[in-house]
């Protein structure tokens, strides 16, 4: 493995399953420093040995609701205080409630805005002066294919995803001056444990043809290790799978 993150600081929000937990090992195996976070303590202690198997440099943890700032506040600062700097932003948390919009409730509302924009907005905030300071940094958004079209039954889920590349394109021009990468990551459908009981089962999940997270960790990666002259904007993913109807 040839480490091409060795000496690199990545931070991590949804580390607990799905595309998060392979970003932070597609990571690990280029000797990347981690910061993962998740509500699931148990998870992240699970994900901390398996990468510092891969290969990582180092793996904090910090457990806890993505949504509240004490959390990005405090996984920036263990970054910062562990390793010296925060090189790489992965802001992955999420979450799809899937619902005909006369069937979505405000506290659907609440939560997909908080989960998917506040969350984004959060982590990012407080990881962006540091970046200014070392001026250099990649900060990634892992929206979806929902943030490109919309969808009928996931009118909301979707406003929330255009959200983040909204986010990803205005920040691309305000912070490209100074040093910074900014990118959007837009899958398909992919087997985790998203929108489960929200409107995915997962009997569904698992016989459909969706995107593996592995697939996703490695355009993550492919995006986190660009040379210093090029940045990634934003990468479309769909499984070859998809229907041509």
């Amino acid at each position: 493995m040839s480490k091409k993150l060795s000496g690199k600081t990545a931070l991590i929000t949804g580390a607990s399953a799905g595309i998060g937990w392979a970003s932070a090992l597609a990571l690990a195996e280029e000797g990347a420093n981690l910061v993962l976070t998740g509500r699931r303590d148990e998870r992240l202690q699970e994900l901390r040995k398996l990468a510092e198997e891969a290969g990582a440099g180092g793996v904090a943890t910090v457990a806890g609701d993505a949504q509240q700032e004490q959390i990005a506040k405090s996984c920036v600062d263990t970054a910062i205080a562990q390793y010296g700097a925060l090189d790489i932003l992965i802001n992955n948390v999420g979450i799809g409630i899937y619902k005909d919009l006369i069937e979505t409730s405000l506290q659907d509302y609440d939560d997909m805005v908080d989960s998917n924009v506040k969350s984004t907005f959060l982590f990012t905030r407080h990881a962006v002066p540091h970046m200014i300071d070392q001026k250099a940094g990649t900060i990634l958004m892992i929206s979806s294919m929902a943030g490109l079209y919309g969808f009928a039954g996931e009118a909301v889920y979707c406003a929330t995803k255009f959200a983040q590349v909204g986010f990803a394109q205005a920040l691309d021009r305000e912070l490209r001056p100074i040093g910074i990468k900014v990118g959007v990551i837009c899958p398909g459908g992919v087997k985790t444990e998203f929108a489960l009981g929200t409107g995915r089962t997962t009997e569904g999940v698992a016989a459909s043809g969706m995107l593996e997270p592995g697939d996703v960790a490695q355009a993550v990666l492919l995006a986190c290790t660009q040379s210093a002259s090029s940045r990634i904007i934003e990468i479309q993913m769909r499984t070859m799978n998809e229907s041509l109807a």
